[in-house]
């Protein structure tokens, strides 16, 4: 039995809410979730939970039928297969970035919380393109190592290995003032250059299928990717927008006018991908249209950063309005949990 003494000497341990930090917080016991203060972070965790599913769960029948049949061109064939082929590495990537360079650095556990399921989550997208390729007998290796044979896959990914590279370092800290950039900048490079931006020229061309009855087994699955992908977004900004409200200091001119560029080459590397995926148009889409609408989404990221847009541009694409209005994303998921369902149950 615990003496007076020795109970009230615990109770000091106990966590007081005011002193919780995202970063930089280390006398503050991490393994205590309540009382909880980023509330956002839960929610987002809540919303992940809500879409559960499994790629296993959806049919291909269909798929495996038209993708043996001459009912494709090649022009849309190789649409398909550049798109899994980035995407294959891309969600590799995203969930190393989790597990080995942001989990350590966040120093509060709701903010955990909800990155162990993103990691969950990046494991069930890699997932998907392995059951995509089994279904439809792909090779493999072309599809998973096309990010080394495929100039603009290659050109977008060590764009974000990059990012990646000083925060992986053993001596990194976030403690310092150029640690603490470079963290928000792995950040900012990953959740809304890489998910917000990087994947959306694939969402529009796969559900473009979808549109037209086309493997809508692939399309399925990219709907449920995009739901997940619209939680980690929303989560990645609320993270960013956190991070700079309690380091301010982080949030200089010269950082501002760092992340901008960042963001511009971005764009010219997405338009590059689109062009060659799209050497001719198919589906109604072309290459050009690509280059107004992944400025338009950037100038949307920019925006919920406290960024000014810098291009202007308006959305080619207004049916992706039907799955996701980009202009509410931030909304999107402020619904009550019970009104998302399971993979199996989810109804478009």
């Amino acid at each position: 039995m615990l003496t007076i003494e020795e109970t009230k000497e615990g109770q000091k341990l106990r966590v007081d809410v005011d002193k919780k930090r995202l970063i930089n917080c280390n006398k503050v016991d991490v393994n205590q979730l309540m009382p909880l203060k980023y509330k956002w972070a839960w929610e987002h965790y809540l919303n992940g939970c809500a879409n559960n599913w499994l790629p296993s769960e959806i049919p291909m029948g269909k798929d495996i039928e038209q993708w043996k049949s001459n009912i494709l061109s090649q022009d849309e064939r190789k649409v398909i297969l550049r798109n899994l082929g980035f995407f294959s590495t891309a969600e590799s990537l995203v969930g190393n970035n989790i597990v080995l360079a942001i989990f350590k650095h966040i120093t509060n556990p709701e903010a955990r919380q909800y990155l162990l399921r993103q990691a969950f989550e990046e494991a069930v997208h890699t997932h998907t393109f392995l059951y995509i390729c089994e279904s439809l007998a792909l090779d493999e290796g072309e599809i998973f190592n096309m990010y080394n044979e495929i100039p603009c896959i290659h050109a977008k990914d060590t764009f974000q290995m990059k990012l990646t590279e000083d925060v992986l370092q053993e001596n990194f800290t976030t403690t310092t003032f150029k640690g603490g950039q470079k963290f928000l900048e792995n950040l900012i490079g990953y959740y809304l250059i890489m998910e917000g931006i990087f994947f959306y020229s694939g969402f529009v061309m796969i559900l473009s299928f979808q549109r037209q009855n086309k493997m809508t087994g692939i399309g399925e699955q990219y709907q449920y990717i995009l739901r997940d992908e619209t939680i980690h977004l929303n989560f990645g900004i609320d993270l960013i927008n956190g991070i700079k409200e309690e380091n301010p200091e982080f949030w200089t001119k010269e950082f501002q006018t760092h992340i901008v560029e960042l963001i511009r080459e971005a764009v010219e590397l997405e338009y590059s991908y689109a062009e060659e995926c799209l050497p001719r148009g198919i589906l109604g889409l072309k290459a050009s249209m690509f280059r107004e609408y992944v400025q338009y989404i950037a100038d949307r990221r920019m925006e919920r950063i406290g960024l000014k847009a810098m291009y202007g541009s308006k959305n080619p694409f207004p049916w992706m309005s039907e799955t996701i209005d980009l202009f509410k994303e931030k909304n999107f998921f402020e619904t009550r949990v019970t009104e998302y369902q399971t993979a199996a149950h989810l109804q478009w």
